[in-house]
């Protein structure tokens, strides 16, 4: 399928009262039926890591549309406040009466994903959930608190599920997110004045060490020079280096036969001894170790990559 004729569809809405982008592949009004068309079988939902921008993994997206022959809609949904809203949006709607006590935090991003489901998909869609990093917790949450969603596969992409605070990069980054964190954003503050070429440029001097860098990724990492999405990103993970401590045994257990989870042989958030005990745990679940170098942020530069993965795992 040509990338110029895949109907793609970008779009800010209120979740929760908190300002929310959804990037959609595919039918994007509804999924209802239509007078001229059957709806579709399935949806594929996107739940990314942190910062959760949706820009980041459109290439992934598009491969995975494309790799379907366009017969499934694939959709990602922003976490609340991640994602700097167009001009005149702001990043919370006072008068929405269904807000949650605290959105931007990790339990509230669960509820904030589970409120987009309820209100835009309809209860007896066929899901293939798909999460990246943190957004693999936020779906064993979904699955243990909504145990009617009609989940056919969730696909747990270098899972940040257990021991955050206690990986490589949680004890590098813990401190930083917990305790220093209000020191961090005078920077991000002063950034966010410099004009839009000269943040492509920093951004692309940050990449620089990484060979074919996603152009899309270039335009989303934009997001964080607005003082408010780098403070609800590392809020957000402020409470995951608290909150993600055990996994959640039971819920996978429930689920095994939905799940598959892939792990990185060289991943700082989720080394390889989480991956071989969770293989001991669930000796029969489908858990990889990836043999092909892909870096946690796989967004960055094997999106098509990890779509054509897959593509090949899933039978439907």
């Amino acid at each position: 399928m040509s990338g110029d004729h895949i109907p793609v569809h970008d779009e800010f809405i209120y979740c929760l009262g908190a300002a929310t982008q959804v990037l959609k592949f595919g039918p994007w009004r509804d999924l209802q039926k239509t007078a001229d068309e059957s709806p579709p079988k399935l949806l594929f939902l996107i739940i990314p890591g942190n910062p959760g921008i949706v820009g980041f993994y459109r290439t992934f997206m598009q491969s995975l549309y494309s790799g379907f022959n366009g017969q499934y809609p694939v959709w990602a949904l922003s976490h609340a406040g991640h994602c700097s809203p167009p001009t005149g949006m702001d990043m919370t709607n006072d008068a929405d009466d269904d807000q949650t006590e605290d959105v931007f935090g990790l339990n509230g991003q669960t509820d904030h994903k589970l409120s987009f489901l309820r209100e835009n998909v309809p209860a007896d869609m066929k899901l293939v959930l798909i999460g990246h990093s943190i957004g693999c917790y936020i779906i064993l949450e979904m699955m243990k608190r909504s145990a009617d969603l009609k989940v056919l596969r969730s696909i747990l992409l270098f899972p940040t599920i257990e021991r955050m605070a206690q990986s490589p990069q949680g004890k590098v980054m813990t401190p930083l997110l917990c305790s220093l964190r209000y020191i961090v954003y005078m920077p991000f503050y002063l950034l966010s004045f410099l004009p839009e070429v000269m943040k492509t440029s920093l951004v692309k001097f940050a990449l620089r060490g990484i060979n074919s860098v996603d152009e899309a990724c270039v335009a989303a990492s934009l997001n964080l020079f607005r003082m408010e999405c780098a403070a609800n990103a590392m809020y957000m993970g402020s409470q995951e280096m608290v909150k993600v401590m055990e996994r959640d045994s039971e819920t996978i257990k429930q689920n095994v036969n939905k799940l598959i989870f892939y792990y990185g042989a060289k991943d700082a958030w989720c080394p390889v001894q989480y991956y071989e005990d969770i293989r001991k745990d669930f000796p029969k679940a489908n858990i990889l170790l990836c043999d092909k170098g892909i870096r946690h942020a796989f967004v960055l530069d094997s999106g098509k990559e990890v779509a054509a993965m897959i593509i090949s795992w899933l039978n439907i």
